[in-house]
């Protein structure tokens, strides 16, 4: 502040000086400019005139000059004040720092002494755990030896659980033989109601007798697939029919009202055959992919995927009598025996002719196969031995079922014929054809009847010919199909027929 006021004192003295010079410049130039005015229009005057005027502009720029001295002296004055003020900033600023450095310092020196602490402290863990380690080391040793006292422990429970395994899977074998020794018989027994379509009443078993009904019209349309439908089952029951196409896909209908009740899916392939165990519980499919699908028919869970063929698989038939047994047939021309149960493969045939169609026999032991030679085999399927072979087409069999009796056999072939064979002695009983009636793929299926007094199958111009067996006069051609038929069959209580079509067409007849 005392600068300040010095230089404020300053700048007014220097205010005044000017004044006074400014005064005394005036008066000392008084007298001329008076005597001046007298010769006013002499030469001298004229001359003193000019002079007047020169000082007069030095008079002026001696005005501007203190003028400039003076706002240069304010301006310097103000920024003296200024860089003052900065200073004073800084050496705040300065002094702040340094404080800081003063504390930094400290926790330098507070972490040294930390530092050393833990150094301490860590060669102290260091130590403990070389201790450690030499303990671990002993501890692995113990573990070794534990291990291998445990996986000899593991082998002999092992060895304990597989002889417990064979015993028990003897024990099961046995009892299985034992319930189908039984169903078969209670199935002879029924089987002996029905002789080729008679029914003795008078024997125990006549009330189960089921009279087939002959279709004669169009029940239900079902747009089952979006491509080829070239395979179809009836359920135990009658009620739903499982069809199957080269979508890929394994649908259940209602027969009663024609909707879908259930999608199968997992098929890599074409669906080619279908078949369902007795209790209903499994439904097992053949395909393109080589492979056979296995369904839990309840839950629509996928139980196992049947490998081992090397070509497609163009035929499957589940045993009437157990729900593990299953037989194939494949274009790497061997027949396989499934159990279902595991999914493994428990007998493989070799044939020297492809096979387009299997069928077991209703005590589950005889295996029939049918031909692309035209040639009929029957096979034993615990020898896994051929028993019998008959010529039964002149050229490729396509369809091979029994009958409910376990006597007679269909098949059907590429040669337009369906012949009705007796299964002990291997005669055709009866043969049967219709004009035009063309089989349209090596796999199309003809059925039978329940009653066996109807034989139905389709043709390539779409027509489905049903002949009564016991009535010459007796044929039905029933149209409704656009596209050649590929499969039929028949419901176990009789009626209805639902029949298959290329299209992927499912029609059922009443």
């Amino acid at each position: 502040m005392e600068m300040e006021d010095r230089m404020g004192y300053a700048i007014v003295q220097a205010c005044r000086a000017i004044k006074r010079r400014h005064k005394l410049e005036e008066g000392a130039f008084a007298p001329a400019i008076a005597a001046i005015s007298h010769v006013v229009n002499s030469p001298a005057t004229l001359e003193l005139g000019e002079k007047l005027k020169d000082l007069q502009i030095e008079l002026n720029q001696s005005y501007q000059k203190h003028s400039q001295v003076s706002d240069r002296l304010v301006q310097e004055v103000t920024e003296s004040q200024s860089l003052r003020t900065q200073l004073g900033d800084k050496e705040t600023a300065i002094n702040e720092l340094q404080e800081e450095l003063t504390a930094a310092k400290e926790k330098i020196l507070q972490i040294e002494i930390n530092v050393k602490e833990t150094q301490g402290a860590l060669d102290a863990t260091t130590s403990e755990v070389d201790e450690l380690r030499s303990h671990v080391k002993e501890l692995e040793g113990q573990i070794i030896d534990l291990k291998k006292e445990n996986d000899m422990l593991i082998e002999r429970w092992m060895d304990q659980k597989m002889r417990d395994a064979e015993r028990l899977n003897e024990a099961n074998a046995m009892y299985e033989d034992m319930m189908e020794k039984v169903k078969a018989g209670q199935l002879m027994e029924l089987a002996r109601t029905q002789v080729d379509g008679i029914v003795r009443h008078s024997e125990a078993g006549a009330e189960n007798y089921v009279k087939s009904g002959l279709p004669s019209a169009v029940k239900h349309v079902i747009r089952a697939h979006d491509v080829m439908c070239s395979a179809i089952h009836f359920e135990q029951g009658g009620k739903n029919v499982y069809s199957g196409g080269h979508d890929k896909l394994v649908k259940s209908w209602n027969v009663v009202n024609g909707s879908c009740m259930s999608t199968l899916r997992g098929c890599l392939g074409s669906v080619l055959d279908l078949s369902m165990s007795y209790d209903k519980n499994l439904v097992i499919a053949a395909c393109s992919d080589h492979k056979l699908h296995l369904w839990e028919s309840q839950t629509g869970r996928m139980r196992h995927t049947l490998t081992g063929h090397t070509e497609k698989v163009v035929s499957v038939d589940i045993s009437k009598t157990s729900n593990r047994r299953a037989v194939s047939a494949a274009y790497d021309r061997t027949l396989k025996a499934w159990d279902m149960q595991t999914g493994y493969v428990t007998n493989t045939l070799i044939c020297y002719s492809n096979c387009n169609a299997v069928a077991l026999t209703m005590n589950g032991e005889v295996l029939c196969s049918g031909h692309m030679d035209g040639n009929l085999r029957l096979w034993d399927i615990r020898s896994g031995k051929q028993s019998s072979e008959v010529v039964a087409h002149n050229q490729g069999i396509t369809s091979v079922s029994v009958s409910r009796n376990g006597h007679t056999m269909l098949t059907s072939g590429r040669d337009n014929v369906h012949n009705m064979i007796d299964v002990r002695t291997l005669e055709v009983q009866a043969s049967f054809r219709a004009p035009g009636l063309l089989v349209a793929t090596n796999w199309s299926r003809s059925c039978l009847s329940p009653d066996e007094r109807y034989v139905a199958a389709g043709g390539a111009d779409g027509s489905v010919v049903v002949w009564n067996r016991f009535a010459k006069d007796g044929t039905v051609t029933l149209k409704g199909h656009s596209s050649p038929v590929l499969a039929c069959t028949w419901s176990d209580e009789g009626r209805p027929l639902v029949t298959a079509d290329k299209s992927g067409c499912v029609i059922v007849w009443e």
